[in-house]
């Protein structure tokens, strides 16, 4: 029942919580080609404590990056209706592929709602960190080919130096959880090397698995500031709700819902390791 109904259906003395009250308490949607968006869930868990959150993994058709864009942006409506009809009050695109592809028709199927987008996120956090005017990016072969972050960027500062690099091989790393591996260090040395070269002082983790590498990135780039989009996402949302009125604030045990397409063989192991806790509710729901 929507908050209109309930409100109708009683005389206002009778149901003295306001219609935003209610409108607070719905949850943010949250959505990923895979699992990797948890890195998002798990940011959001942190700047804002008492929303509740819905995620959407498309474990069943991932990966996004080898499909047409057709088909990506097929796929993310599919899920933002499931989102539509679980009554959210924001969405949160977590995926790259999605935010590069899809980001202009999930906005003009949300309407007014906020949609808040990791490459949006990025590309300002890097603007805001970078002193020299020269920004990395690392990320999927997809999200790197679609350009997508030199643009986000150079529409706010076209002298901004930006410089990509795919970095494939380190999503299967981390979903390995060889985090701090020798063959992951010198994977992350040789994707660094161009970047570097060009005396970059800001990277943008441009994948949502990529978080988990903080550590061994610093490691390897020590004189480089990262921007992590999962942080900046969390952030940016936090700005939205706040200014159109939907900031929940009074909600000390807050309900976290995890929806996938397939549940794979461990996948739990792998979703608990870039939540950063334990998954307790995981259902499985087909879509399209």
């Amino acid at each position: 029942m929507s908050s209109e109904s309930v409100y109708n259906d009683h005389h206002i003395d009778s149901y003295p919580i306001p219609i935003m009250s209610i409108s607070k308490q719905r949850p943010i949607g949250v959505f990923d080609s895979g699992v990797g968006g948890l890195t998002n869930v798990r940011a959001l868990m942190e700047r804002l404590p008492m929303e509740n959150i819905i995620y959407f993994g498309d474990t069943a058709r991932v990966p996004y990056g080898t499909k047409s864009r057709a088909t990506i942006e097929t796929f993310s409506l599919q899920i933002v209706d499931f989102l539509l009809e679980h009554d959210v009050k924001a969405l949160v695109i977590a995926c790259n592929t999605i935010a590069a592809t899809a980001g202009t028709k999930i906005r003009q199927k949300a309407g007014n709602m906020s949609v808040l987008d990791v490459i949006s996120a990025g590309a300002e956090a890097a603007l805001a960190t970078t002193r020299n005017n020269k920004i990395g990016i690392i990320a999927t072969n997809t999200t790197v080919n679609s350009n997508a972050y030199a643009r986000a960027i150079h529409a706010q500062n076209a002298d901004t130096l930006v410089r990509t690099q795919a970095s494939p091989l380190l999503v299967s790393l981390v979903e390995e959880g060889w985090l701090d591996h020798e063959v992951t260090r010198l994977t992350v040395r040789e994707y660094l090397k161009p970047l570097l070269v060009d005396d970059i002082d800001t990277l943008v983790l441009g994948c949502t698995h990529f978080p988990l590498l903080k550590p061994l990135i610093r490691q390897e780039a020590p004189n480089v500031t990262l921007v992590d989009s999962a942080i900046t996402t969390a952030e940016v949302t936090a700005q939205a709700l706040a200014e159109t009125g939907l900031l929940n604030t009074d909600n000390p045990a807050p309900d976290y819902r995890f929806y996938v397409s397939d549940i794979p063989l461990r996948f739990r192991t792998i979703g608990e390791r870039f939540l950063g806790r334990s998954m307790e509710q995981i259902e499985m729901v087909g879509l399209g």
